[in-house]
């Protein structure tokens, strides 16, 4: 086919605990319901899906959609944006809802089942979607993310969730909590700035959100919008474990603003430092560093252009 504008679906087999690669005959029977021309191309390895997205654009595509999970859309983020950096041809974004949490695609205003993914594709309707890219940790020149960045508890939560092999969704992050919970790493202490503010503090966790959710289930930044040049932050100074049992609670309904000990915030340059280390980030979901001393988190506003259904959560929260 003539690949002049045409769409490239960048898929991961094995996302979703390998129920994404089951699902290619289902998309091409939506596609091809929805008169869409596409090629489809299977990621082979960690890292496979930045290669094929940022040479996506050079090779005549106009779109490309990332179908997978939250780490398939940072990798493929990551190559949009690296073809960028070069200079090269950069395509419009999409995305297929078909990996586990999910948490990129509710926040950038997509479906989470995939036919209606499809719809929204052929419908085309485009606006301009905000990056961050990180330095630090085991990235110093730099990593892209699209959702959001947790350091400290979640991020533990989010390893030992990783390590379930049979269990997976929601459940694999109620017991990756409890593992947490009885582990409960110490609270380090903190230097944040942000936009000429500062705070210093012993930090549970730090949450910085370009997306809602993380974990599937936990609306870490509930109000956030990803095309409005800006972060917005959650952070939680030293807790108890009952507390941060409360406060679990109150992520699951976005309810955390107003907490005691939580603050919520907005900015698009972000230094964390911590002078005795034990920093542990990650960016969505994949692992930054695991004892790290200064990250540097800056906001891209517009950098890339996104497919989606503006105004999506908008309007399923005024219907509830």
């Amino acid at each position: 086919m003539d690949k002049n504008g045409g769409i490239l679906i960048i898929l991961n087999p094995i996302a979703g605990k390998g129920k994404a690669g089951e699902r290619v005959p289902e998309i091409r029977r939506l596609m091809a319901g929805a008169g869409l021309g596409f090629e489809l191309a299977l990621t082979e390895r960690v890292g496979h899906a930045t290669e094929l997205a940022e040479a996506a654009g050079d090779r005549g595509y106009g779109v490309v959609v990332a179908a997978g999970g939250d780490g398939t859309v940072n990798e493929v983020v990551n190559g949009l944006m690296g073809a960028k950096a070069a200079g090269k041809a950069v395509p419009v974004l999409a995305a297929f809802s078909v990996g586990r949490g999910n948490d990129f695609a509710y926040g950038a205003d997509l479906p989470g089942a995939l036919e209606e993914c499809v719809a929204v594709l052929a419908r085309g309707e485009k606006r301009a979607m905000d990056v961050g890219v990180v330095r630090g940790g085991d990235y110093p020149a730099g990593k892209y993310f699209a959702n959001g960045i947790g350091v400290g508890f979640d991020t533990i939560v989010g390893l030992e969730a990783a390590k379930m092999k049979r269990v997976h969704g929601f459940m694999a992050y109620v017991l990756g909590a409890l593992k947490t919970f009885a582990l409960f790493p110490d609270a380090p202490l903190v230097r944040l700035s942000w936009d000429g503010q500062r705070l210093e503090q012993e930090c549970q966790q730090i949450n910085i959100m370009n997306g809602k959710r993380m974990g599937g289930t936990f609306f870490m930044a509930p109000d956030a919008e990803n095309h409005d040049g800006r972060f917005d932050l959650c952070v939680a100074e030293r807790l108890s474990r009952g507390e941060m049992v409360d406060l679990m609670v109150r992520y699951t309904k976005g309810t955390q603003a107003g907490h005691a000990k939580v603050k919520t915030f907005g900015g698009s340059r972000i230094v964390i430092e911590a002078p005795n280390r034990g920093l542990i980030v990650h960016a969505d979901g994949e692992t930054v560093c695991v004892d790290g001393e200064r990250l540097d988190i800056e906001c891209l506003a517009g950098a890339l252009t996104i497919i989606c259904d503006p105004g999506r959560v908008a309007r399923q929260k005024s219907k509830a």
